[in-house]
């Protein structure tokens, strides 16, 4: 990413819209681009809130799909898949390995065909669910977990925080607007007047520590 690649999460269900949340909020959290990082869900945005029947059933559409976006050997693909073998991100996986993309998994079972196919695979084994095949709860919770931590090292590595503040977040409503005059209170020794006005004057905690 440091060269300019980007990370795609890629899924279909639960796992999907877990993709999506996380990518989605990166930008207004750490203040970086949304092409960064982006989450791609079997069957299009609609899948978010509505089924999409067969969606995950196409070995090709993933692949297909990361096509809008151009990827290059740059990129890095992170397949996210409870069961390990939905067809959707197998294949699209597979297909972005064999053109020189790094790539990754997220899944709940052991030695899956998933796993198989990318460079690192990530399992976590939570054991069977409370409702049996609802991945949406024990594997859900865990892919959100690895997720988090993923995205946050990868904002923390390429410089978007500063010791453990988000100086680059996005001054959204007057929350952030707050929290980010009180970070430069404490790390400036400023009046909370004299704080809020260099920041909303510079944009972002960053900018205010670095006029």
């Amino acid at each position: 990413m440091k060269k300019g690649g980007r990370l795609f999460y890629i899924g279909a269900g639960t796992s999907g819209r877990l993709g999506v949340l996380d990518a989605s909020e990166l930008p207004p959290t750490f203040g970086v681009p949304d092409t960064w990082v982006t989450g791609i869900i079997a069957g299009g945005d609609k899948a978010l809130r509505h089924a999409v029947e067969n969606a995950e059933d196409i070995s090709e559409q993933g692949w297909l799909d990361l096509q809008t976006y151009h990827p290059t050997i740059n990129d890095t693909v992170l397949g996210i898949a409870a069961s390990g073998t939905t067809p959707y991100v197998v294949g699209a996986v597979r297909l972005a390995r064999q053109n020189g993309l790094l790539t990754g998994c997220i899944t709940s079972n052991p030695n899956t065909v998933l796993a198989q196919m990318v460079d690192y695979p990530i399992e976590t084994i939570v054991g069977p669910e409370f409702v049996t095949g609802s991945s949406r709860m024990k594997s859900g919770t865990a892919q959100k977990m690895v997720l988090n931590m993923i995205s946050t090292t990868l904002m923390i590595r390429l410089g978007r925080i500063s010791g453990n503040r988000m100086v680059n977040m996005q001054l959204t409503n007057e929350k952030l607007v707050d929290r980010g005059t009180r970070m430069l209170q404490e790390m400036l020794g400023l009046s909370y007047d004299e704080a809020r006005r260099r920041l909303l004057d510079a944009g972002s905690v960053e900018n205010a520590l670095n006029d």
